[in-house]
Parts: structure tokens; sequence; C-alpha cells
């Protein structure tokens, strides 16, 4: 039969305990300089993410990644399945960037923006302490017992957080099928369309499961950035620290030989992931800065100098100068530019127009009276956000059949047009190629040429 110690106190030991299980974490509210700059983070991100799929650019939601019908629509910029190879770039730059930002400032990134935190602390804890109360009352309730009150509030939290997690997730679902849709299937029946409901439900019971009792196990078990963080920063990173020379020996205010720290708990109680920073640098931090405001508190209450707890590098702690530049950074920030570079390049090259001259299936080119003809099929993809006709325009070298010489494309409509060129034979050479110029009406200067290899006899 195994024993289980009784735990005295689980305070500044994280959410884990040593055996594995889960220490409830309820961090206390906190005000000062920092909290407010998160809260206005918080504020102008949740905007954000609110207003993106509501805003028009150029007739079209902000951001929409229609999926279903290929079309991709970015801040005016449309484009298809066949762009799908600038993603890597996207993707790459912001990687790099939040290495650049971890190298210089370390986990500032988690504590201020992350979707994690921003949802958390700014919708789904201060719903918590709404039905809840404070820190002291709300574990205080957790240890009496079943009653009434209790009951009550706890259904009305989790209602709150319920309706919180459906809005979040039919957002999320908005950015893939559009605002006036995503209403127009809330109006209808979900079997009309099961598969928008089942993930608009699905993320919104991920987003429930995740922000009611998951939380900070998120930051601590699976997320891989805070996993990194060790190996990105360096002595000369921006992180959040106690000063030990200044702290220690930790003792009542009014201990002679004490430090200035007079181990009140504050800053162990407001941490989210239950930590204390006292204990030096710890994965289990992600920056947000509550304990250098809960500090600077207690030091203003004492009329004692703010900065116990504070932003600074580790050599700022141990007296020594912070370099800003260095070689990590210097490499990171290089990868970094040479991504964006290769963005800038990939993004001039492409066009808002696209066009394919391919040549048909069966024979590569048939003779008839002397005249050597060759068959193509023109691909011709509007990507422009626009309405735009088209006007083929062939060269003269050659007699065309062109089926739709002009055709009228909406945005990122495409058509396929068959195309017929001939030549006689007796002016057939080796490695003849035709041309074609597509002309965009009242657009002449993005209009562009496209060729393809006519094949004749003396090709072989």
């Amino acid at each position: 039969m195994t024993v289980r110690l009784p735990v005295l106190d689980d305070r500044g030991h994280g959410s884990l305990r040593g055996d594995g299980s889960r220490i409830k974490v309820v961090p206390a509210d906190v005000h000062g300089r920092f909290n407010n700059v998160r809260r206005v983070m918080f504020a102008v991100l949740g905007v954000i993410y609110v207003a993106l799929p509501f805003i028009q650019v150029g007739g079209h939601p902000a951001v929409l990644l229609d999926i279903q019908h290929r079309k991709f629509y970015l801040f005016g910029s449309v484009f298809n399945a066949q762009d799908t190879w600038l993603v890597f770039f996207l993707l790459s730059g912001g990687a790099f960037s939040l290495v650049v930002v971890a190298a210089l400032f370390g986990r500032v990134w988690c504590g201020y923006a992350c979707p994690q935190t921003v949802f958390l602390e700014g919708l789904f804890r201060p719903i918590e302490r709404f039905f809840e109360g404070p820190r002291a009352a709300h574990l205080r309730r957790d240890q009496e017992g079943v009653s009434f009150s209790r009951i009550a509030r706890k259904t009305a939290k989790h209602a709150f957080f319920v309706i919180t997690a459906l809005i979040l997730a039919h957002l999320f679902v908005s950015y893939f099928v559009s605002t006036p849709l995503i209403f127009a299937m809330m109006k209808g029946p979900p079997s009309a369309h099961w598969e928008a409901f089942a993930w608009a439900f699905g993320l919104a019971g991920i987003l429930y499961f995740n922000f009611a009792w998951f939380r900070e196990q998120f930051c601590v078990v699976m997320c891989p950035y805070g996993r990194l963080q060790s190996a990105l920063g360096d002595a000369d990173t921006i992180v959040v620290g106690y000063d030990t020379n200044r702290g220690e020996p930790r003792g009542k205010a009014k201990d002679a030989g004490a430090g200035a720290c007079v181990d009140c708990m504050r800053c162990v109680v407001v941490c989210p992931t239950g930590i204390d920073i006292r204990n030096g640098q710890q994965l289990d931090c992600i920056g947000c800065s509550a304990c250098v405001d809960a500090c600077d508190e207690i030091m203003d209450s004492l009329k004692r100098p703010r900065g116990l707890v504070r932003y600074d590098s580790l050599n700022g702690f141990a007296g020594n100068a912070r370099r800003f530049l260095r070689p990590r950074v210097a490499l990171y920030a290089g990868l970094l530019a040479a991504g964006a570079v290769a963005l800038f390049v990939a993004t001039q090259n492409h066009h808002s127009v696209e066009a394919n001259l391919i040549r048909l299936a069966g024979a590569p080119y048939t003779i008839e009276r002397g005249i050597v003809r060759n068959s193509y099929e023109l691909h011709l993809v509007n990507k422009r956000n626009d309405t735009a006709t088209f006007a083929l325009e062939p060269s003269s070298e050659y007699t065309f059949v062109i089926l739709k010489p002009r055709v009228v494309l909406q945005p990122l409509e495409d058509v396929r047009i068959p195309i017929f060129a001939s030549l006689p034979e007796a002016r057939a050479r080796a490695h003849s190629v035709v041309r074609l110029r597509v002309r965009i009406e009242g657009h002449e200067q993005d209009s562009f040429n496209i060729s393809a290899p006519f094949l004749t006899p003396v090709d072989q």
C-alpha cells in the first residue's frame, strides 16, 4: 500500500507536483504598469481577431481563407490554390520573428500576445473572477464543500465559459466561410451545413476544455516554444527575474540585516503558472510580469525602490553590462532578413493573372493539305480582386483559331480555351515557338506574353 504524504504548502512549486499530480492554480488579481500594458494588448488583439472577418477590403473580407472554393483573400490581395507555396515564407517568417524576439526579450510573446494568454487572461479569467470572486474567496468556497451558492456560481461560470467558447469558435470558422455565410448557416438546421457545424462545436469543445480546465498546462506541457527558450536565450536576454543580491536574506521589514524581500509571497500568488520567481529561471515562467507589478506594489507600500523583481538580463542581475547585439542575435536576425527578402521576391513574382498554354493530349501535330497544325489549351485564371476582361492577341507568324478571343472573368474565376495554331509545312523549322499576348483591357500595363513549342516534322 502506497502512503501519500500530505503536502503542507504547494505555493511556488508550479502546477505539477513531483508525482505528476496537478496543483490547482488560482492566481490573484494584480494591478500595475505592466498589467495595464497587457490589458491594452489583449483589447487590441481581441478587436483585431473579431474585426478581421468583418472588415471589407476590395469587396472581400480582410482575411478569408475559403478552402472549399480554393480562394484566399488577404488584405486586398487575392490568391488561389497554386499560391499556397507562399505560406512557407509566411510561417517561416513568423517563426524566425519569434526566435529573434525570444533571443532579445525572452518570453514576452507568451506573456503579452500569445492567443493562449490573450483569451485566458483577457476573457476567461475575468469571467471566473466575476463569479468566483477574488482568489481568497474562491479558495475558501472550494474548501467549504458543496453548497447552493457554490453550485450556482460554478454553473453560471461554466455557462459563460461555454458561450464564450462558442463565440470564439464561430469567429474562427468565419475566417474560412465568411461572416455572412456563417450567420446564414446559424439560422438553418445543422444538417444543412454539418461540416461547419462540426468544426464550430468541435473547436468550441476544445476551447472550453483548454480555458476552463487545462489552462497553464498548455504552456507547461504542450507548447514547444517555451521548451526552446533555454536554447534561444543567453545571459543577455531580457527575462523576468529576482534580484538575489538585493533581496536576500529574506525577513520582515523591521528585521535588522534583512534584505529587501519581506517574503510576503505576493509574487507567488499572482503567478498564472504557480511558480516562485525567487527560485531562479524556470521553464514554467511565461514572462507575463504579474510578479513584477505585485512586487512593485509591495515596495511602494514599504517606501522602498522598485525593481526587486524586474525585467533584466542575467548579466544585469549579476551587476554586469548587458550586450544588445551579439552573435546569436545577428544570426537570427540574418536568417529573418533572408526570409524577408525571399518573401519579397516571391510576392513580386506573384502575378494578378495566371495563364498556362499547354498542349492537348493526342498527336503532337497534324498535317492536312500542306498545313501543320498544333492544338493547345489556354488555362486562364483571374487572380485580380475585380472583374477583368481579357483579349487574346496571337502573333502574326501563325494562323490561329481561338474559340474565345475575348473573355470576361470574375475574381478568381478561370476558363479553359481551345486554341489551334497553323503554319504552312514549307515554312516549318525546328524549335519553333508560338506566342500569344494576353491583354487586360483597362490595365494594359499588366498585359503579358505566353508561349509554347510549335512542333513540326522538322523537330523529329
